[in-house]
């Protein structure tokens, strides 16, 4: 079964709204712990910082629980109301390795580019 969530883009920067926005939820939640811990609404915000995309909390959570269901990410204890995630040793590994993948293909894509 696939659930499909929509994302707000609201209050996001807008130079190039037309061509849209890289927004793979749980990747771009990965890449938000990469430098530590953080609680939802801070990824929120850093994700906004990094991508330009402003995740819903619904996609937020989704990604969230689907990480953590793949043992990429796993909750601390809870600070007050907040409850912050990390990533594993799998994460960074998994993390990592998209990465490189994107690197790969964005490489070969300007490549593509300045050979016109």
């Amino acid at each position: 079964m696939v659930y499909y969530v929509t994302r707000s883009n609201r209050h996001a920067a807008d130079d190039d709204a037309d061509l849209g926005r890289y927004s793979d939820p749980p990747l771009l939640v990965l890449a938000s712990l990469a430098d530590g811990p953080k609680h939802g609404h801070k990824m929120i915000e850093d994700i906004a910082r990094m991508s330009g995309s402003r995740l819903g909390p619904g996609t937020l959570y989704g990604a969230i629980a689907r990480l953590e269901r793949e043992k990429l990410i796993e909750p601390l204890p809870a600070e007050e109301r907040r409850y912050p995630y990390r990533l594993t040793a799998k994460g960074l590994r998994v993390l990592r390795a998209k990465l490189a993948t994107l690197r790969r293909f964005a490489r070969a894509g300007l490549r593509k580019l300045e050979a016109r």
